[in-house]
């Protein structure tokens, strides 16, 4: 997601397997770098590729089917789970995807994703469900992401959608990362964008 996201449209890749941890997203072995570039290419390496090899694709790997592409990564239940890692927030926003929608995600994943311009959009489990199957039906199903009105919205043809499934839902997020996300503010930038007034207390406050 570039800063100073607002709304995104676009197709997405379909990952529906539950309970994927930071190492299936990114393994220890590629956690020497300390740039978050390039590692976008290792997103989900051991899923991609046979003995590690990036001469043979594992053709049914998701990422690996060309039908499915866009900025938005759909991901089932519990995604992000285990270490700590920063380098999944990074792998995945270096390899093109600007939002993660799930219906639940570890803690810790979700705040490293928000400090990364990483936008994770919690979903209820039947409105993940319907997305999955919509994208199964159509690869070229497109998705709304309004982050000021914090909907989430699933578009498509008639032949790909059963009725009530383009209504969407909204989704929750902290009015502090909100703010940082629509204006492309990292925490630094949020203090400076409040300089003038943090001045203008001081100076009224001040004995």
């Amino acid at each position: 997601m570039s800063k100073g996201f607002q709304k995104i449209i676009s197709t997405a890749v379909p990952l529906n397997i539950e309970n994927v941890d930071t190492d299936q997203i990114i393994p220890a072995r590629f956690l020497k770098a300390t740039s978050r570039d390039g590692f976008g290419k290792n997103l989900f390496r051991d899923w991609r590729y046979e003995n590690d090899d990036e001469t043979k694709p594992k053709k049914d790997f998701i990422l690996n089917n060309p039908a499915y592409k866009g900025r938005i990564l759909i991901a089932a239940k519990n995604f992000g789970c285990g270490s700590s890692r920063e380098h999944a927030a990074w792998a995945i926003k270096d390899a093109g995807f600007d939002v993660v929608v799930s219906s639940f995600f570890a803690d810790i994943f979700k705040n490293n994703s928000l400090n990364n311009f990483l936008l994770p959009v919690t979903v209820s489990e039947s409105f993940l469900q319907k997305i999955f199957t919509a994208l199964e039906k159509d690869p070229q199903t497109k998705i709304e992401v309004n982050l000021r009105e914090q909907t989430i919205r699933l578009s498509g043809s008639p032949e790909t959608l059963s009725p009530g499934e383009g209504l969407g839902e909204a989704f929750g997020i902290s009015a502090y990362k909100k703010t940082c996300l629509l204006n492309g503010y990292d925490d630094i930038d949020y203090l400076l964008s409040s300089k003038e007034d943090i001045i203008k207390y001081e100076a009224e406050n001040t004995l």
